[in-house]
């Protein structure tokens, strides 16, 4: 295991639809803002418009560098259909070596 320099995160988001969720995973990962994508079903209870909400969402789980954020937000806000879409992100501290190196290397390609 080894412990991450501080400049990678974990940034997620959620849809309410399956394909949209991975057609905006695989847009982000061919953009190489993300160096890869996980979409799986959550339930998400939120407040929303004076309510309580329950739904059924996809999360997008991006695994990216931490300079990558702000793009991958306004990348994010720019294909979503969602007027407040969920964006945010977690530091990774630590992980294997070559996956750390492997996320880094993948988000350095040009775009």
């Amino acid at each position: 295991m080894a412990t991450n320099s501080g400049d990678l995160l974990l940034m997620t988001t959620t849809h309410d639809d399956e394909a949209k969720a991975r057609t905006l995973a695989a847009d982000v990962v061919r953009a190489r803002l993300a160096a890869c994508a996980q979409v799986y079903r959550v339930q998400s209870v939120y407040w929303w418009e004076g309510a309580v909400q329950d739904a059924a969402e996809w999360r997008i789980d991006f695994k990216t560098r931490t300079e990558l954020a702000d793009a991958l937000t306004d990348f994010v806000d720019g294909h979503h259909d969602y007027e407040t879409p969920e964006v945010i992100a977690v530091p990774v501290v630590a992980g294997s070596a070559a996956y750390l190196e492997w996320v880094r290397a993948e988000t350095a390609r040009k775009r």
